[in-house]
């Protein structure tokens, strides 16, 4: 199977984890952006983007974007990684919105 195509059917697996009525937080990245595009509108009650670029996705697709200070609560961060091992320890390839991203995911109960 091609990267691309891992990467949709991860996106896609990783929506069945999102309750319905959440805050959502959101990472960044080519994986991440097939996860927004699987979102339903008016399955979250809003997302926490780490980034401009998953910020600009969200809205196009309809879902309130919070900062992290408004959703006072984060239930599910989702994002992509370069590299998972066995033991689930990650590797993160650009780190473009690394610092957000980490801020976010450690808000969040999952």
């Amino acid at each position: 199977m091609d990267p691309e195509a891992l990467k949709k059917e991860a996106a896609e697996a990783a929506l069945a984890y999102v309750p319905k009525g959440c805050v959502l937080g959101v990472g960044t990245g080519s994986t991440t952006m097939y996860f927004i595009r699987g979102l339903k509108k008016g399955w979250v009650r809003g997302a926490v983007p780490s980034s401009k670029e998953s910020e600009r996705a969200l809205r196009k697709k309809g879902i309130p974007v919070l900062d992290l200070n408004q959703a006072k609560k984060v239930s599910v961060y989702v994002d992509g990684a370069d590299e998972v091992d066995r033991r689930m320890r990650l590797i993160k390839g650009g780190g473009g919105a690394l610092t957000r991203e980490k801020i976010i995911a450690t808000a969040a109960n999952k």
